[in-house]
């Protein structure tokens, strides 16, 4: 079992995550922006946060720098979720974050790729 942060404004998006990561058995969280996101990883200690980075007001990547700032969240690894791929976005996210996946999900490969990141996490 694992918690999953997902931090993501499309709620189409985020329906979808949820639904194929609970049918793997893990517990989904879901924030609809980066302050809620922040506030919910604060309370809760996920076992990884999937970050969207295209967010208006604060983009996934200012709140994953934020995040990184907090000891008890600086284990989590956080996976930047992006439909932008080209490949300085990709190299931009990376900096901060600790992997990428591409959007649109492969429903087929998407969970595995959870999976791969929970293992390495804290």
């Amino acid at each position: 079992m694992g918690k999953v942060l997902v931090i993501e404004d499309n709620s189409a998006n985020r329906t979808l995550v949820r639904r194929i990561l609970e049918a793997e058995g893990l517990e989904v969280i879901e924030a609809e922006n980066a302050g809620t996101g922040i506030a919910l990883a604060k309370e809760l200690t996920p076992d990884l946060i999937l970050m969207d980075l295209s967010m208006p007001e604060v983009d996934g990547l200012m709140a994953t720098r934020t995040l990184r700032q907090i000891p008890a969240l600086q284990a989590v690894p956080i996976v930047a979720l992006t439909a932008n791929v080209m490949p300085e976005e990709r190299t931009r996210a990376l900096q901060v974050c600790d992997g990428y996946i591409p959007k649109p999900i492969d429903v087929d490969r998407f969970p595995l790729e959870v999976q791969h990141y929970l293992r390495r996490g804290g």
